[in-house]
């Protein structure tokens, strides 16, 4: 007996899988062409989308900015150790020294009484005041840089017995830390609020569009097609949505950091300081466009799903 030509098990499945994503380029493509076919609906949603979701993003990034100043201070913060006033020049040269030798300590500048005068004639004009007492009052100050935590630092300086007064301020630094985690939880709350409400800006967009076809779609389900099926061309759409607001939101921001970084520039070169605005990341723009792609692909989804959990055909 001849054995079978052929195997339709394979050739079955190799057709579902075509079928399959035959119809995902179908459904990518024509969802892309209804969004086209009415610019100016489109046009809103999408704008509405991407002011919503440019508040947080435009936040976070202002934090970013704000963390990265903090972090140069943090890189540059300093302890001056006032040394008492009879001690000779080469005695402070080797206390210098042996603080460099310290695990604690990345670096210790010498400034003499001399240069200190210089730096109030420079400032505030005092050092005139200062020549007429006859003598130069001012101690001889060690800057020291530290490489861990400066607290610990400076009650350990104090102990010197050359030490005189350790000037040292974290109380700013600490407020600063404060502000910093409060703008962060804010920042998450308005991406949750704003979020939502662009999920449902997306969802009420495609609802609109589920309801100028809901014969189309009831026929569908009277010949048998999948949820699947009905539910991906809207799936896409949503998508499409998604990403064009959080491409949108990206360059609203983008053009707004344009025009405050120069006078931010200007501001920062008339303090001595090369602080500039930087902005979004080539990954974090990655990530911000795939956020907003699935919260779009979300919004869809839960709009369809509940239109069809509402229309499925019943046995009766």
């Amino acid at each position: 007996m001849n054995e079978p030509l052929a195997r339709p098990r394979p050739e079955r499945a190799r057709s579902r899988l075509g079928t399959w994503s035959d119809h995902h380029a179908y459904s990518f493509v024509a969802s892309l062409g209804r969004i086209f076919r009415r610019p100016w609906s489109t046009a809103l949603t999408i704008g509405v989308m991407a002011v919503a979701l440019a508040l947080p993003l435009g936040l976070w990034l202002v934090l970013g900015n704000v963390e990265r100043f903090a972090g140069d201070v943090q890189q540059s913060r300093q302890l001056s150790v006032f040394l008492k006033q009879d001690l000779a020049a080469d005695a402070v040269a080797a206390l210098a020294d042996a603080l460099r030798g310290r695990a604690d300590i990345g670096d210790v500048a010498h400034r003499t009484p001399e240069q200190g005068l210089e730096e109030l004639r420079a400032r505030g004009g005092l050092g005139q005041a200062i020549d007429a007492l006859g003598e130069n009052p001012l101690p001889h100050v060690l800057v020291v840089t530290p490489t861990g935590d400066e607290a610990l630092l400076a009650d350990s300086l104090r102990t010197l017995p050359e030490a005189d007064l350790v000037q040292h301020d974290a109380g700013w630094r600490q407020r600063l830390d404060g502000w910093l985690r409060f703008g962060g939880r804010v920042a998450w709350v308005l991406a949750a609020l704003l979020g939502a409400g662009a999920l449902l800006v997306v969802g009420n967009t495609v609802r609109l569009d589920i309801q100028s076809r809901r014969d189309e779609l009831g026929v569908l389900q009277l010949l048998g097609a999948s949820d699947g099926f009905i539910r991906r061309p809207f799936l896409y759409l949503g998508a499409w949505y998604g990403l064009a607001a959080g491409a949108l939101a990206l360059a609203l921001l983008t053009a707004a950091g344009a025009a405050l970084r120069l006078p931010l520039a200007d501001l920062a070169a008339s303090y001595g300081s090369g602080f500039g605005l930087v902005g979004f990341t080539p990954r974090q723009v990655l990530v911000v466009l795939v956020g907003t792609t699935a919260l779009g692909w979300l919004g869809a989804g839960a709009v369809t799903g509940h239109f069809l959990r509402q229309t499925r055909p019943t046995d009766t």
